[in-house]
């Protein structure tokens, strides 16, 4: 019998009394890790209850102490970061290398959580009317709850909970069922720092389990990542029953590039964009938007992609590593065949990769399309998988218009030595986050992760100041003293001013 995962509720590691159990399964061998729990009603209902109680102390705990927890679990993220990275890397398939980076990008965000004290800081006013001042601030909202995907269990959960609870908000996190081992971890290492019990719980299931988190009365505001379809549903679910939403849903990243581009440097981006971590990021480069000239590089960039294999998370030659289900990897390769059935030329194609001693693995080689048209399916669709399209252009016009018409905005780059062309691209296109000769534009958490479009549907988006807004009121407060109420000086003045 494999290992079976525990549920966190009012600060106890609880065994669920469930008859539903989810197999958890290394993608590079198909064996069974772990099994979690899909919680029962009531473990669902005693977890939101826990966090309910647990709110009404927490959000009188000074913000200062609140910091302090967060320094504390930093540090403790940060001795643990290869441990972590492991266990992700085998629930995954990440490299190790590609997860001590998903480690650490979550790190950067608990990092920015120890700040709270300055980004819930309010505003003031003196004399908005004779002798009347006014003054805002910025109060928790009460219990919020985040639905994770399986690509980052490390960094997407520490989007969410550490800023959540550092505004004073109490927190339930269910991760993705398919890799929960990872944040069964960070919440183990939260309880170390000195979290007080019920200030973060931990349910895991499916369906069932995040629609009870999006009906129940009492969860005020829900966070999520993943696919679009879950993330209109999730969306349309909350604000339904009154909650804010911030959902982060699919994407199709475009790089451009342009005549007048270091080709080394845009031919290793390409590489390490798009199919890092198995393609499996909502900010992997596939489309590579070839203006003018530059086509003549993609001869050069097929050397490239043929040079790079899938691996096991050890092997340090590996580029990167399996698909995360058999599943996933039948999508990826019922698109591959599209693209060619639809007229694209195949370049390249891992359709019969495999990886020496690790035959069950959910492989998939690099893949390289060109002659790819916006009404191909490999184009309109996220593969998830590492895919690239080719596509090209006469003009940067050409290229702004092709990126524009995208349904999705979650990034974008452009590869230039051009300053004019650079501010032009940046100004028009419509999506959240550009990278000038950056590849995959994410931004460190002392910023935002702003995808527009289908990549984003709610107001504020996560980390940053626009997560604080998200999970903060604000509460504005008009006050006046009549100069009649001041003490008379005295003997006794003394005790007034005590």
């Amino acid at each position: 019998m494999s290992r079976r995962l525990p549920l966190l509720i009012n600060g106890e590691f609880v065994a669920s009394t469930t008859d539903q159990w989810i197999p958890v399964t290394n993608p590079a061998t198909q064996e069974v890790l772990c099994e979690a729990p899909a919680a029962t009603p009531a473990e669902m209902e005693q977890a939101i209850a826990s966090a309910k109680a647990a709110f009404e102390s927490w959000k009188e705990v000074p913000v200062s102490e609140r910091a302090r927890l967060m320094l504390r679990y930093q540090a403790l993220l940060k001795e643990h970061q290869e441990e972590i990275a492991e266990i992700l890397s085998q629930e995954t398939g990440k490299t190790f290398e590609d997860a001590k980076g998903d480690v650490w990008r979550g790190i950067e965000v608990a990092e920015q959580a120890a700040n709270i004290a300055s980004l819930m800081m309010g505003e003031t006013v003196e004399n908005v009317a004779r002798s009347i001042d006014t003054h805002s601030w910025t109060q928790p909202l009460g219990v919020c709850a985040g639905i994770t995907p399986f690509n980052f269990p490390a960094m997407i959960p520490l989007w969410m909970f550490p800023l959540a609870i550092a505004a004073g908000n109490t927190f339930v996190l269910k991760p993705s069922e398919q890799d929960p081992m990872t944040p069964n971890r960070l919440v183990e290492l939260f309880l170390e720092a000195g979290a007080p019990p019920g200030v973060l719980q931990l349910v895991h299931g499916g369906k069932e389990q995040v629609d009870t988190l999006l009906t129940h009365p009492d969860i005020k505001a829900v966070s999520f990542v993943g696919s679009v379809p879950v993330g209109q549903h999730v969306y349309r679910t909350a604000t339904d029953h009154m909650k804010r939403a911030q959902c982060f849903a699919g994407a199709k990243n475009h790089m451009v590039i342009m005549p007048d581009a270091n080709k080394d440097q845009v031919i290793n981006s390409l590489v390490g964009a798009s199919c890092g971590a198995a393609g499996q990021r909502c900010m992997a480069i596939s489309v590579a938007v070839f203006v003018g000239d530059s086509k003549a590089w993609i001869d050069e960039l097929k050397e490239e992609f043929a040079n790079i294999r899938p691996g096991a998370w050890n092997d340090p030659q590996a580029a990167y590593g399996p698909q995360i289900s058999p599943q996933a990897k039948q999508r990826v390769l019922t698109l591959i065949k599209q693209g060619k059935e639809e007229g694209a030329t195949c370049l390249l194609d891992g359709s019969d990769c495999t990886v020496d001693a690790l035959p069950d693995g959910n492989w998939v080689g690099p893949t390289l399309f060109t002659d790819v048209t916006p009404e191909m399916s490999i184009y309109k669709e996220e593969i998830f998988g590492p895919v690239l399209c080719c596509v090209s252009v006469d003009s940067l016009e050409d290229a702004l218009q092709l990126v524009n018409n995208s349904p999705y905005g979650n990034g974008t780059s452009i590869f230039t030595a051009s300053g004019a062309a650079a501010r032009k691209y940046q100004h028009e296109v419509e999506v959240g986050q550009v990278g000038i000769n950056v590849p995959i534009p994410v931004p460190l958490p002392f910023f935002s992760f702003t995808g527009w479009k289908g990549s984003f549907y709610g107001d504020q988006h996560a980390y940053g100041k626009q997560a604080v807004r998200f999970y903060t009121e604000t509460k504005t407060v008009t006050s006046r003293w009549f100069e009649d109420d001041i003490p008379a000086s005295g003997p006794n003045m003394s005790i007034h001013l005590k």
